[in-house]
């Protein structure tokens, strides 16, 4: 439990020599300069792959700042984005959650890193635990895109893009600078204790960053008071960053980064859930779960006739995902190796090509290899025997996209964003079992309209209209084994690719006192792939599935956020979700799964000096009776439905010097017990959040 303060001690002592601090200059993460500072102000650049205001994007985005991410200590990265509009957060398990955006999840939204896809040959459209192995401290933004964006990204921007952008440090001047933090954070609930360490050093040519977490988290103790066993966690990694100004025009950024969880258990199949008398599985353990990623990018910003900056990038990504089992009342225990290896490339280039008209255009190719492997020990007898992989192993997924998008200025008011691409995507699934392989090609054409019209320079009507698609990865096609809710998955390699059509519109306004948002979406989702109960069963117990184009889905919702600025020192603000699904199976119609209730936050920030604010907030979700025949038999959902809950939470900030912060953060204070709809754990109870910033 010590170790995070030995780790942190030892390499904050190697970066305390005197130093020389400069501020960090990156402009994508700065404010507009030319209107007051709201949240529409702040700078993005997923939405159009360039940076642009959120007021100014024709989409719908959702921009979390460093300084906020910093605000918002969380046990996993995403849980960072809880309450914000769009973006339900759902913690599947201990240590690890994802976010549902426009009511879809999982593998139908796309997860990017610095540009690089985090999606893969194996992410499951469905909760996973993937996002949970990218370090949170280490984000200079979170941004979110609302609304499907296959002709900029590629496949599986079905819902939208999360893009998670690393801290990029810039030195001005030719002397040398340096600067660094260490933070300590520890939370009552669950016992939890993190620590980061990071620094950089460079000029106006160079700099090196990188940095050092670690992670201990205890059983965590839910509203009421009780203990929740399987519940702890640890998580380490590091990373590091080289960016080097080559001549006046060109730059080269490299970078590693590293993350894993040792061992995370999984809570829902280890503790009865509603309607079981036993859980799913005596032993069940996420052993280790691991990242590694490196990157090079090089840019070239020197106008020709073809374009007015030119980006390559180059990276590989490595997820291991291993894991150890025991059925409940079995002595046989699995354990597995999966890993999946991402090459990826890119070429992208950006073009003023006349006063009012700008076109971003390039090429990507990424390439998923699958390595998986499973074998049988018989606890008694400690006998091997081999098992069929979770995955048929060397399989492997291509994918080649070309696009272009303009946006065009069409008139001082209207603001017009159209893209197109074309993909190309090859999955093979490798011989298993004395199964031959199988290859399955899949094609398709993309497209988005986006129009933002000001009606007054703060305030803007958008809309916009997009298709995107998913082609079936190797977990749909190919999967094989146990999967939570006491069912068993066999594989289908006939699958067709799944496709959506999405229109939304809404109003966004940025004033001095007054910001908001209201944006309201229809998705149209065709050939959803979904777990299809076949009617039998192992011979544990558990229900065979199988995926299969069975479903057709619509999915409607309104995504609204007010801000209020009365005073220069004083914030108010509120978030609100709606969604609704439906979907046809089988021709009769059922609520769609795990569409999340009407959620979102409000409170009031006061900065009671320069040195001192104060925070005060609530959480909350209604209740959800509205349930797919899947959620009614999920152990993890209540078949009667989720209750609504409400959390009322304290945030006290305290600078006494610049270099030096305390924050303190009182979370539940009524220690309600609730659960996250979908959620295979309870949050939460009354917690004491205690954090330290030292900024040297």
């Amino acid at each position: 439990m010590r170790r995070w303060l030995v780790i942190s001690l030892l390499v904050a002592g190697a970066w305390t020599t005197p130093l020389s601090a400069q501020p960090r200059s990156d402009p994508e993460s700065q404010t507009d300069r030319e209107r007051p500072a709201t949240p529409l102000t702040v700078i993005q650049v997923t939405a159009t792959r360039r940076a642009e205001s959120r007021l100014d994007a024709p989409v719908a985005t959702t921009v979390l700042t460093r300084e906020q991410l910093l605000e918002r200590p969380a046990a996993t990265v995403m849980q960072a984005l809880h309450g914000e509009a769009g973006t339900f957060v759902q913690p599947t398990k201990p240590g690890q959650a994802i976010v549902i955006v426009r009511g879809l999840k999982g593998s139908e939204v796309l997860h990017l890193v610095d540009g690089f896809r985090l999606n893969n040959a194996i992410f499951r459209n469905a909760p996973n635990q993937y996002m949970a192995l990218v370090d949170g401290q280490m984000l200079d933004a979170i941004e979110v895109v609302r609304g499907p964006m296959s002709a900029l990204y590629g496949g599986d921007a079905m819902g939208g893009v999360v893009q998670l952008r690393t801290w990029d440090p810039r030195f001005d001047g030719e002397r040398r600078g340096y600067q660094g933090s260490l933070r300590t954070l520890w939370s009552s609930a669950d016992r939890g204790l993190l620590s980061r360490v990071e620094g950089a050093a460079g000029d106006q040519r160079f700099a090196l960053s990188g940095g050092l977490t670690y992670q201990d988290v205890g059983e965590l103790r839910s509203g009421g008071g009780e203990r929740l066993a399987f519940s702890g966690f640890r998580a380490q990694g590091g990373n590091l960053k080289l960016t080097a100004q080559l001549g006046d025009n060109q730059q080269l950024l490299l970078q590693s980064q590293y993350f894993e969880q040792p061992s995370t258990p999984r809570h829902d199949e280890l503790v009865p859930g509603f309607n079981q008398t036993n859980p799913g599985s005596a032993e069940f353990a996420f052993e280790p779960q691991a990242r590694r990623f490196h990157q090079a990018q090089w840019t070239l910003s020197e106008p020709t006739a073809l374009f007015d900056q030119l980006v390559l990038m180059g990276g590989r990504q490595s997820i291991r995902d291993d894991r150890r089992n025991r059925d409940f009342g079995s002595l046989n225990r699995d354990l597995e190796r999966n890993t999946v290896t991402t090459d990826g490339f890119s070429v992208i280039a950006d073009r003023a090509w006349r006063e009012n008209r700008y076109l971003t255009y390039g090429v990507e190719w990424y390439r998923d290899h699958v390595a998986s492997f499973r074998q049988r020990v018989n606890a008694a007898s400690g006998a091997i025997s081999p098992r069929p992989a979770r995955f048929p192993d060397g399989s492997t997924m291509r994918q080649l996209g070309v696009f272009v998008q303009e946006d065009w200025q069409l008139t001082p008011s209207l603001d017009v964003l159209y893209g197109v691409r074309l993909s190309d995507v090859r999955t093979t699934l490798a011989p298993t079992g004395g199964v031959p392989g199988v290859t399955v090609d899949n094609q398709d054409l993309s497209g988005n309209l986006g129009l933002n019209f000001a009606l007054r320079e703060e305030l803007r009507l958008v809309a916009n209209v997009g298709r995107a698609f998913r082609a079936p990865n190797v977990f749909d096609l190919g999967v094989f084994g146990d999967r939570p809710g006491n069912r068993f998955q066999r594989p289908n390699p006939a699958l067709e690719p799944e496709t959506v059509l999405s229109v939304d519109a809404g109003v966004k306004f940025s004033g001095a006192e007054w910001s908001g948002e209201l944006i309201g979406f229809r998705s149209n989702y065709r050939n959803k792939i979904v777990a299809v109960v076949t009617g039998e069963q192992t011979p544990s117990g558990r229900l065979v599935v199988e995926s299969r184009n069975a479903t057709r889905q619509t999915l409607t919702g309104l995504e609204t956020r007010l801000d209020w600025r009365p005073a220069e020192r004083l914030r108010g603000y509120a978030t609100a979700t709606w969604t609704r699904g439906d979907e046809i199976l089988d021709g009769l119609r059922d609520p769609a799964d795990r569409i999340p209730p009407l959620y979102g936050k409000a409170g009031v920030a006061w900065d009671l000096r320069a040195d001192l604010a104060l925070e005060g907030y609530a959480f909350y979700a209604t209740r959800q009776a509205r349930l797919s025949t899947r959620d009614r038999n999920d152990p993890r959902i209540n078949p009667d439905g989720t209750a609504g809950w409400a959390t009322l939470n304290l945030r006290l900030g305290w600078r006494p010097i610049d270099a030096l912060e305390f924050g303190l953060r009182l979370e539940n204070l009524a220690d309600q017990r609730y659960r996250e709809h979908g959620s295979g754990i309870d949050q939460r109870g009354r917690n004491a959040m205690v954090s330290v910033d030292w900024r040297f």
